[in-house]
């Protein structure tokens, strides 16, 4: 199309774009606000890069319009969040926004924009997999816990609910429930984590013969071995060895790259208080009708409506998080969560039949 006579079309079309670079680059400002040495630079260049944008959109315009409308919906969340949280909800939440660029289907985009679009969102999604690498290991814990407290303690009230005992009955089930799971798994999470991380232990590189290098001879040695029972070839293996024991003779250690693999499991005790709060603020939910002294279909109905808000909350922040489809994690949660009630329910009900 022809940039020289825009239409009036064209022009809120661009003044739009325009708009929504210039907020773009101020969240990608705020968020470096929050962080420090190569995360913030590298937030800074994105926001640099969107500038570029920007005066690609005012080039096209003439100039900076009169008046310029508001940005998305979405980006003035990002925004108001990025200033006042600067977390991993907020870098997930840009990727999401990066990998929809507009510009694919914008005849007055360069293709250099579209290229920049699609590789912010791999910056992006790389920033993000930082924190998601920090929190992983306790995270997972809590969406495990509460997941399993939310559908374990609605399938055990249902089930016990539905073969027709009293009321304080179901509500004493749920209690136990609650405090027998939460500590089942707080004390399986911490015996988890804590043997990951020993496994981890045992097969990172060890230091056992480091001391022993400056003693080795530098031209018959095994220490290729060693890198090569590690998976790497024998003759990378062989440069690694030679750089190794040279360097030990001239008296300087060798370095060692610290590992991720111990910083996504997470720490065992973090883990398992994680896991037993969550649980426990999970398998509370489905027992809140029969707290408040509610019974029969009335005390089932709520029990399914709040746990079903609570399923979908839990899957749509894992769909946040991963860079994925809310919705989409939120319908699936809720599904499996309905379905092992639905299993428990008709389980009570024959029993309660075959009982009577």
């Amino acid at each position: 199309m022809s940039v020289s006579a825009p239409t009036p079309a064209d022009r809120r079309r661009w003044a739009k774009y325009l708009a929504d670079e210039r907020a773009e680059a101020r969240i990608y400002e705020r968020l470096a606000g929050r962080r420090a040495g190569e995360e913030r630079e590298i937030l800074l260049q994105l926001a640099n890069a969107e500038g570029r944008h920007e005066q690609h959109w005012l080039d096209l315009l003439g100039g900076e319009p009169k008046r310029l409308p508001a940005a998305g919906l979405r980006t003035r969340i990002l925004g108001w969040m990025a200033g006042r949280f600067g977390s991993i909800f907020v870098l997930a939440l840009a990727q999401q926004a990066e990998a929809r660029s507009p510009y694919d289907s914008e005849e007055a985009a360069t293709p250099a924009m579209r290229a920049d679009e699609k590789v912010h969102h791999e910056v992006v999604r790389g920033l993000a997999a930082r924190g998601r690498r920090q929190l992983s290991g306790t995270f997972r814990a809590a969406v495990f816990g509460a997941n399993d407290g939310l559908v374990s303690n609605l399938a055990l009230v249902l089930g016990i609910g539905a073969t027709g005992v009293a009321p304080h009955f179901v509500l004493f089930s749920g209690v136990a429930g609650l405090l027998a799971g939460a500590l089942s798994m707080g004390a399986g999470e911490f015996v988890s984590v804590r043997s990951q991380r020993e496994l981890l232990a045992a097969t990172e590189p060890s230091d056992y013969a480091d001391k022993a290098l400056p003693d080795l001879d530098l031209d018959a040695n095994e220490v290729a071995l060693i890198y090569r029972t590690r998976g790497i070839p024998a003759d990378e293996a062989m440069e690694r060895a030679h750089k190794v024991v040279t360097a030990a003779h001239g008296g300087t250690a060798p370095k060692r790259t610290a590992t991720e693999d111990h910083e996504v499991v997470g720490n065992a005790w973090g883990a398992a208080i994680s896991s037993f709060l969550f649980f426990a603020s999970g398998a509370v939910i489905p027992v809140i009708p029969w707290l408040f002294g509610l019974a029969g279909t009335a005390a089932v109905v709520l029990a399914l409506v709040l746990v079903g808000i609570a399923l979908m909350l839990t899957g749509a922040t894992v769909g946040v998080l991963s860079g994925a489809s809310p919705l989409k994690r939120a319908l699936r949660q809720l599904a499996i969560g309905f379905g092992a009630a639905a299993v428990t329910y008709v389980l009570g009900l024959l029993f309660g039949v075959s009982a009577g």
